[in-house]
This record gives structure tokens, C-alpha cells and sequence, in this order.
């Protein structure tokens, strides 16, 4: 008797699903996609030119990933942005990886060392603005940007705590990217990461630390010193509150 053969799900659809999930997750990142905006699913199609079955799946991959709200009753919005959310976001973050980062120095294994020195000097070898006189982004800086800070916790040895530090590297970068401008003339970055790259060879935990707080504070105080960023209205906040 013949046999039937096995049903085979298709490759390419799980590939679509995946590189439609990254294109989202990049644009709310960057803030292409406006924090709090409405996510429509028809907008959104047209855009990413696709259907709405994988538009569904992607953002509901993004609901957990705390960059999407669903809106009960009214599908999808992206995250809003508020003040309180950003101290929040910041302080979180100084608190899981300080314990990271001085694990990683205890640890300080051979494989850590070598990967946060290449990291360091590809981040340092890279202008943050394309031109002197202006910011001009430049979008080879924030994927090297992330990759030092990642390398600095690297050698913890969990790999549960790197994964919510990565959750929470994801949502200040949105915070970032919106006062990148004002950012870039108020900060001395290269040096900022050349001394946190010089405590954390040097064994230094406790200078590390103090160093990587200031870093990621330093970044908040000049962010909510931006007059526009956070509308009195509430206006840059709408979506902030899932459902």
C-alpha cells in the first residue's frame, strides 16, 4: 500500500514571518514607527507589503517584546514613551547589569576580554554623526553601540539575565533615537566607553559600575531635559498603557 506522504510546513513562510518581525521591531526601535501611533493592519500591509495573518503574528511577537500594545477591542498601537517609564527603564537597567557586568569581570575569561577589545575598537573606529557641524546619523554607530554594551555583560554566565538586558537595551534605545541631536552635542560618548573599557580590563567592578550607571543616567537626565519629547498633553504618551 502507498503511503501518504507527510504534510511539510513551508520553510519560506516561517522566513517571511521572521524578517517581517525584524523590519517592525527595527522601525520602532529607530522610530520610524512614532511611539503611541496606531497600528492599523491595512496601513501596515500596504507597507510592508504583505497580508494581515503574518502582520498579526509579527505583532503579537512585539506585544511580548514590550514594543507593542494591544488595544482591546482596537488591535495594535506601538509603545508610548512617558518620564516615569524612562527613570524606570534606566534604573532597572543599572540594577541587572551591574550584576552582569561584575560578573563578567569576575569571570574575566580569555574569549570576554578578546570579544569586548574588537567590540570597542569597532565602536571607536566609527563617527557617531556623519558630519562634524550637525548630527547626521550614521546607522553603522547603534548596531556597534549595542554591540559593546553587550559585550561588557557578555561573560556573566546567564543567559537568562543577558536576555532581559536585552529586553531593556531595546526599549531605552527608543528613547534614545529620539534626542540623538541633542545628545550628540552634550556627550564626550567615545571617551564615556574607553574608560568603562579600561575599569572593566582592569578588573575594576566597582569603578565599572559607577561608570556604567553615570553612562546610562547621564543619557536619561538628557533626554527628559528635552522640552518636546514629553507633551503636557499626554499627547507623546498615548498607547503607553497596554490593555
Amino acid at each position: 500500500m502507498a503511503r501518504t506522504p507527510a504534510l511539510v510546513a513551508d520553510p519560506g513562510a516561517a522566513t517571511r514571518a521572521t524578517n517581517l518581525y525584524d523590519r517592525l521591531r527595527t522601525d520602532l526601535l529607530d522610530g520610524a514607527i512614532q511611539p503611541g501611533s496606531k497600528l492599523a493592519i491595512e496601513a501596515l500591509a500596504e507597507r510592508y507589503a504583505t497580508s494581515a495573518t503574518p502582520l498579526r503574528e509579527a505583532l503579537s511577537r512585539l506585544v511580548a517584546d514590550g514594543l507593542v500594545h494591544k488595544l482591546e477591542q482596537r488591535g495594535f498601537a506601538a509603545a508610548g514613551i512617558s518620564a516615569d517609564d524612562l527613570a524606570e527603564i534606566t534604573q532597572t537597567r543599572c540594577w541587572l547589569e551591574e550584576i552582569a557586568l561584575r560578573a563578567s569581570i569576575t569571570a574575566h575569561s580569555r574569549a570576554w576580554e578578546e570579544a569586548l577589545v574588537l567590540a570597542h575598537h569597532r565602536l571607536a573606529r566609527t563617527p557617531r554623526s556623519l558630519s562634524d557641524e550637525r548630527f547626521q546619523d550614521n546607522p553603522e554607530w547603534e548596531p556597534l553601540h549595542r554591540a559593546f554594551h553587550r559585550a561588557l555583560i557578555a561573560g556573566c554566565g546567564s543567559r537568562w539575565l543577558l536576555a532581559f538586558c536585552e529586553q531593556l537595551a531595546d526599549q531605552h534605545q527608543r528613547y534614545r533615537r529620539l534626542s540623538a541631536p541633542r545628545a550628540f552635542a552634550k556627550r564626550g560618548v567615545k571617551n564615556e566607553h574607553q574608560q568603562l573599557l579600561d575599569a572593566a580590563l582592569g578588573g575594576r567592578a566597582d569603578e565599572a559600575v559607577a561608570l556604567l550607571n553615570a553612562h546610562y543616567q547621564r543619557t536619561a537626565k538628557i533626554i527628559l531635559s528635552d522640552p518636546g519629547l514629553f507633551a503636557v498633553d499626554g499627547a507623546a504618551s498615548k498607547g503607553n498603557r497596554p490593555h
